[in-house]
């Protein structure tokens, strides 16, 4: 099964490319689009939620360019702080701007010196427009991260293009940073296992949807747990 991955992030693309091969998928970005001469599309984030953004790109770019595409999107939450300051899905934006991987360092190290080590947590959602008839979407708990401290004290040695906060992040399992974690720990953060079983299920579904209705009675996939929706 091949898909658009609707990101121009590397890395990102490079962490959920090596996940997702391992169930039988295979990802393009879009900068492989790029590549080839085709235009992409500018799509403004402007859900207030990250299942909102996810659906907003993956949208956009299957009405761009009539294939399997999926986005993904991201809210940042901390334990005991104000909604103020909550970053929410605006985890890049801050006061109207998006921020540099710099900047944001630069930021979030400013918000854990003031409250102290920040308990925190991604909450992960997708979108995949198979076709028209056909999209599938989750905000599940089992995409949501663990639970990680973000910190004051950037890791001393390794930065990571595209994943800035990273290098403030430690587990609270291990009390290491996420660069000192082993590679297959890293990329377990980077792609939760509730994303792997989203694409399972989705690929059962479509399995046996000459079958039967993936909304009616009957389907051996009926408990997936998934929103299906239409363009």
């Amino acid at each position: 099964m091949k898909l658009l991955f609707g990101t121009g992030n590397q890395a990102k693309l490079s962490v959920m490319r090596s996940r997702l091969e391992t169930i039988g998928i295979e990802l393009i970005g879009l900068n492989d689009l790029r590549a080839e001469g085709k235009d992409i599309p500018e799509v403004i984030e402007s859900g207030s939620s990250p299942i909102e953004n996810a659906r907003l790109k993956a949208t956009a770019y299957y009405r761009a360019f009539r294939m399997p595409v999926f986005s993904c999107d991201s809210g940042l939450y901390f334990d005991n702080v104000s909604d103020d300051i909550q970053p929410g899905v605006h985890v890049r934006n801050v006061n109207g701007r998006c921020l540099s991987d710099e900047e944001m360092l630069e930021y979030y190290t400013g918000l854990a010196r003031q409250y102290g080590d920040l308990v925190a947590c991604y909450k992960n959602a997708i979108c995949l427009v198979v076709d028209e008839n056909r999209i599938y979407e989750s905000m599940d708990e089992s995409m949501a991260s663990e639970k990680f401290i973000l910190t004051d004290k950037p890791h001393s040695a390794i930065r990571k293009k595209g994943f800035p906060l990273d290098s403030l992040s430690i587990d609270m399992k291990t009390n290491k940073y996420y660069y000192d974690l082993a590679d297959d720990e890293l990329e377990q953060f980077a792609v939760e296992d509730g994303v792997l079983s989203f694409f399972e299920k989705i690929i059962k579904g479509i399995g046996c949807e000459t079958a039967c209705n993936l909304d009616g009675a009957g389907c051996a996939n009926k408990n997936i747990h998934l929103k299906r929706r239409t363009l």
